[in-house]
């Protein structure tokens, strides 16, 4: 996070699927005359509309969205692909905004926007399984050596005895010459706009009827039509994924409707309570409940005292 505080920031809404950042997200940019950036990993193909949640039509009218529908699921996206390209959006509108609110459930997304990533080269065909070859015939001392003389300063951090870790270190410096550890300096930075996170926080049976609920409307409407549309496509990683790899076994015959649909939400709640794991861990999140009455309100007297 930008600890010095500037004229422009990031709201970030965060939490678990079906927490309802979708509608907290629009309020808050339709309050402060902004737009919205999705952060929701799943959201980005144009193919994958009921299963995915995306906001409806007339969501999307009554703020404008940035990185839905961006995508074609043929397509590879990482997130590191999704940090240069939204940090490349929240620059251009920067310039006209004070305020953008981020909004999505994939942390790892999140953490591309607000902290970014370390780069690494591709490693060279070859060079990995040299390295485990030595490993396993002269030991870990032989690798920890080579270290010791490529990297003297990851040698001095890292777990010597966590062999995976060295192997890891040697293969980027054979790749490219240059230590592990200048390429983990070099890639993340702080960002020039003022970050403040919060997450949408509920109890969790209350959670969990949700995302049964919202099961059951998206399969009222179209979530098997939907499902069966992107079933030549379900090798693709984008399909890879809670509610639609669960209808992909009910076409094979591998299980009922029934047992489908409990499948899907068994899963989505699993999924959601991966999400909050991942979101706990990140002191700088604020939590408000959801239940709560001026949710909008209270977040935007957090943030003013903060800006």
């Amino acid at each position: 996070m930008n600890h010095e505080l500037t004229a422009k920031t990031l709201i970030v809404i965060a939490g678990p699927t079906a927490s309802g950042k979708t509608a907290v997200g629009i309020e808050l940019a339709r309050r402060y005359h902004t737009v919205v950036v999705s952060a929701d990993s799943r959201q980005f193909y144009r193919e994958m509309s009921i299963g995915t949640a995306k906001p409806s039509p007339d969501e999307l009218a009554a703020a404008k969205h940035y990185f839905i529908d961006s995508l074609s699921i043929i397509e590879t996206y990482t997130a590191g692909d999704y940090e240069q390209d939204a940090l490349k959006v929240l620059d251009a509108l920067f310039k006209i905004n004070d305020f953008v609110i981020l909004v999505g459930g994939s942390g790892l997304f999140i953490k591309a926007v607000c902290e970014g990533f370390d780069f690494f080269p591709d490693i060279k065909p070859g060079i990995r399984e040299k390295l485990i070859a030595e490993f396993e015939s002269e030991g870990i001392s032989s690798i920890q050596e080579r270290l010791r003389i490529a990297d003297p300063l990851y040698y001095e951090q890292v777990d010597l005895n966590n062999a995976q870790r060295v192997i890891r270190a040697l293969e980027v410096f054979e790749t490219s010459g240059q230590p592990y550890s200048s390429f983990r300096k070099s890639g993340s930075g702080e960002r020039p706009f003022q970050i403040i996170k919060f997450g949408l926080g509920m109890d969790r049976e209350v959670l969990y009827d949700r995302i049964n609920r919202r099961v059951d409307e998206m399969m009222k409407h179209g979530l098997l039509d939907e499902a069966r549309s992107l079933l030549p496509y379900r090798h693709l990683n984008a399909l890879q994924t809670v509610g639609y790899s669960e209808l992909f076994d009910y076409f094979d015959g591998k299980t009922d409707l029934e047992t489908a649909i409990a499948l899907i939400k068994q899963n989505t709640r699993r999924f959601a309570k991966r999400q909050m794991t991942w979101f706990n861990k990140d002191k700088e999140i604020t939590w408000v409940d959801v239940n709560k009455p001026g949710l909008a309100d209270n977040i935007i007297a957090i943030v003013d005292t903060l800006v």
